[in-house]
């Protein structure tokens, strides 16, 4: 065996899986250490393995259910010889190449922690890429022989599986307490719902995603935090967030919006799918170690088609670093996909600032926004506020912490809270006017809480035009036109927002609420049930799915989707409508009167919806009023709201439009 060769570690019962690969190298002119005929225990055969081990160029342990289900073995030595052999080593010598070769999770797997700190590979049984042949010769400096023709037919180029990825779920029971408390309070939140993610196929007329993939465009999927408290995830996903901000500025470069690249987080999904739900030819994936002051980064880029690695790298440097390291990132991917990157202006994306306490600070922010449980949004003002303390000029944190404020000021009935989240909007504009966030929040903080249609379509089309690839925005938009009664324009702008960002419920779930609007129920009814396989335990989708049972006079139906949603208030809600229409008037009437007792103070639009679909217009008119008067959110959709067509022709109902500046 000689300095150029590789070893291969396997379970006995993996010898078939190892053998493909043996064999695929070996065609390549790489020569492996595999014989099977020589598998004899003893001193001598221990010896003849150290000896491999210490001599060998490159080892490649493969990882399987099989090596799960023996905690103790003999390829267990061997690994542990490997390891020691690193102890030796420089940090950026590549030695260690695990291996797949089923769908065993890079988290679970009973393997030592070095094994973690470097690139895997996923290999299907029988299947060996030809970019994994590709690499070890890359590794071992070695020109591929000229036999390696032959590998079209002794290979399988199929996609590579992507990385498994790491996945922090929320409890089932605390996104139940934040629903309860986000849900209730303004009825805008339950029309405008809370965004989650994918899709499978709905109607043709549904089918927005483009199907000619364009070579120029990559996804950038959450990097896996590979610290060994696992603690570090709102640093790894950071990183991934800003690696998409700022590659959707490189002109010609499609990039997918966070929501729908995040969706993939924790899903067993090859490099293909993910490839075809988001319409992208390349898929760029990492980890992150963070310990201390130093950071690991391993980052590599994968083109979707054939499953070969176009690119990868590992850093390692000092967190301080960080902000180049996410350049040096950016600047490979684009000059792999031979795209021109765009100079940025100084104040770049998210990051914003030449703070490290600050941008830290904006990452835990964002990562408590994310969860949006009552104590999690306290906990994003505080970190979005000292971020903003910590470096007064960073504009991006004080526009994500505008969303925060209006979140939690409208869930506490603050409002002191208020009046800060206008202050911050407008000094998130000062601060940077050359970028979309500020205009986003102070248009979205005027649409919600205002009503100042003007203002809110100002800087909304403001930030748009700064930032076209801006989904957030984007939709904030849609939504204002459909506010206003524009309900063709809005669609055609909503559709616009689901080629940015495919895999987001919310933003098909806006969609069925606009054709609901203009009366296009099959058409409300694919964009519901595209929210519906994205986020199928989503109580806003749920609601929406309802809806349209409600509105097409299958009330059963809708009761069946009402009594699936874990908050109490818009469960009372649909249960009263839904009972109402099965002319079950006690149980309707019950479902009511929790409702009024419990929260008068905080859904008196909910409840006008209810009068409303009753028939009893002038009491629904009456809760619009004191709707009107305690600004609830849900009023923001009151113009085009389907379940309000009875009272369309009243005088008052007319009356408060005109109050709230709505054309009538």
């Amino acid at each position: 065996m000689t300095a150029k060769a590789v070893f291969l570690s396997y379970a006995s019962e993996d010898a078939g899986a190892a053998k493909n690969i043996c064999d695929a190298l070996r065609v390549a002119g790489i020569e492996v250490w595999f014989d099977q005929t020589e598998l004899r225990g003893g001193d001598a055969w221990d010896q003849k393995i150290r000896q491999q081990i210490r001599d060998c160029a490159l080892f490649v342990p493969i990882i399987s259910a099989h090596t799960q289900a023996r905690p103790e073995g003999y390829f267990r030595f061997e690994w542990k010889l490997a390891v020691d052999r690193t102890y030796l080593m420089a940090a950026e010598k590549a030695f260690l190449v695990p291996v797949v070769v089923d769908a065993t999770t890079e988290p679970e797997a009973l393997v030592p922690a070095q094994f973690r700190e470097v690139q895997w590979t996923r290999i299907q049984t029988g299947e060996v890429q030809v970019a994994f042949v590709d690499r070890i010769a890359t590794l071992l400096n070695k020109p591929v022989a000229p036999s390696v023709g032959r590998l079209a037919r002794a290979v399988n180029r199929t996609p590579a599986k992507r990385l498994p990825i790491a996945l922090i779920a929320l409890s089932f029971a605390a996104v139940a307490a934040l629903v309860v408390a986000t849900a209730v309070r303004g009825g805008w939140f339950w029309k405008k719902p809370v965004p989650t993610l994918e899709a499978s196929t709905a109607s043709t007329s549904m089918a927005t995603t483009p199907t000619a993939i364009p070579d120029k465009s990559v996804a950038v999927l959450p990097f896996i935090d590979m610290s060994e408290k696992k603690d570090q995830e709102y640093f790894s996903d950071g990183l991934s967030e800003e690696l998409i901000d700022m590659l959707t500025k490189v002109p010609d470069l499609r990039v997918p919006a966070r929501t729908s690249s995040f969706y993939f987080k924790g899903k067993q999904a090859t490099i293909s799918e993910i490839s075809k739900a988001l319409g992208v030819a390349h898929v760029l994936e990492g980890s992150v170690r963070k310990a201390g002051k130093t950071l690991r980064v391993t980052a590599q880029l994968i083109r979707a088609d054939n499953g070969y690695h176009l690119w990868s790298e590992t850093y390692n440097r000092e967190v301080s670093d960080v902000f180049k390291l996410q350049d040096e990132i950016a600047e490979a991917v684009v000059g792999v996909l031979k795209v021109k990157l765009l100079v940025r202006p100084s104040l770049e994306g998210s990051r914003g600032t030449k703070s490290l306490a600050a941008y830290s600070e904006f990452l835990l922010g964002r990562q408590f926004m994310n969860r949006r449980r009552l104590d999690d949004l306290r906990r994003a003002v505080d970190a979005y506020s000292k971020a903003t303390e910590l470096d007064p000029t960073y504009a991006a944190a004080f526009a994500e912490l505008v969303i925060a404020q209006v979140y939690l000021s409208d869930l506490t009935d603050d409002e002191l809270g208020r009046n800060k989240a206008e202050a911050t909007a407008d000094r998130a504009v000062e601060l940077a006017p050359e970028r979309a966030e500020g205009y986003s929040a102070r248009g979205w903080l005027r649409t919600v809480l205002k009503w100042d249609w003007a203002g809110a379509d100002s800087d909304l089309r403001k930030a748009t035009a700064l930032d076209p690839s801006d989904s957030v925005a984007l939709n904030r938009l849609c939504n204002l036109r459909a506010d206003l009664g524009r309900l063709q324009e809005a669609i055609a702008c909503a559709r616009k927002v689901i080629e940015l960002d495919p895999l987001a419920a919310k933003n098909w779930s806006d969609l069925s609420d606009m054709y609901a609007a203009l009366g296009d129920y099959a058409a409300a009814r694919a964009a519901a049930n595209r929210a519906l396989e994205i986020q199928p335990e989503d109580p806003f989708v749920l609601i929406h799915r309802a809806e349209i049972e409600l509105l097409e006079s299958r009330p059963a139906e809708a009761l069946k989707f009402y009594r699936q949603v874990d908050p109490e208030g818009l469960r009372l809600m649909g249960t009263a409508m839904a009972e109402h229409a099965l002319s079950h008037g006690v149980a309707s009437d019950a479902a009511l009167g929790i409702l009024i007792e419990k929260y008068a103070n905080s859904a008196a639009f909910q409840i006008a919806l209810i009068y409303a679909w009753r028939g009893n217009n002038a009491v629904a008119l009456d809760w619009l009023e004191r709707a009107y008067r305690q600004r609830d959110g849900g009023l923001e959709g009151v113009k085009t709201d389907a379940l309000l067509r009875s009272i369309r022709g009243e005088r008052r109902y007319q009356a408060l439009l005109r109050k709230m500046g709505l054309p009538e």
